[in-house]
């Protein structure tokens, strides 16, 4: 069952970690909820590091995912220190962070697999994360509207991933 849910988990928990996004973004949740939440984001990616490192380092595309996640671990710490702290530069980085790691993850899975294994829809959720990226980066827009653009494409990612193993 284990195995299981570290396979189809994350489907569910990417769209849920951008809606949590969007809805801090805009107020709707408190400062100790947004802390609480990249605490509990943080114990999450650490506990599927441990359980899942073993397997992941025995193909590319996982060992680059792996990788995603070991670093999103340390994203999601700033995350936190800066929602704890009010050092709106720190929360800025995690949320850049968790656009950007995922979208160059994206783009090496589209660019190593088969095309007959959806390449091009890993492709497309890297340039979808990546354009959200350069959106909040950039301040090109409200923010809501780059963190729903870079949750598209990871949503649209994993749930290839999800349909395809």
């Amino acid at each position: 069952m284990l195995r299981s849910v570290r396979e189809r988990g994350p489907v569910g928990l990417v769209p849920l970690a951008w809606g949590f996004a969007t809805a801090a973004h805009i107020g709707v949740l408190a400062d100790r909820t947004v802390l609480i939440g990249h605490l509990v984001m943080a114990a999450l990616l650490a506990a599927f590091a441990v359980l899942s490192a073993r397997e992941m380092r025995t193909h590319p595309v996982l060992r680059a995912w792996l990788a995603v996640i070991v670093a999103g671990f340390l994203v999601t710490l700033a995350g936190a220190y800066g929602v704890a702290t009010g050092n709106a530069g720190a929360a800025r980085f995690a949320v850049a962070g968790w656009m950007l790691l995922p979208a160059m993850a994206l783009a090496y899975t589209g660019s190593v697999l088969p095309r007959d294994e959806q390449a091009r829809a890993y492709t497309a959720g890297a340039a979808l994360s990546g354009l959200g990226t350069v959106l909040l980066v950039a301040n090109l827009g409200p923010p809501v509207v780059a963190l729903s653009v870079a949750g598209f494409g990871q949503t649209l990612g994993i749930g290839v991933a999800v349909a395809e193993y």
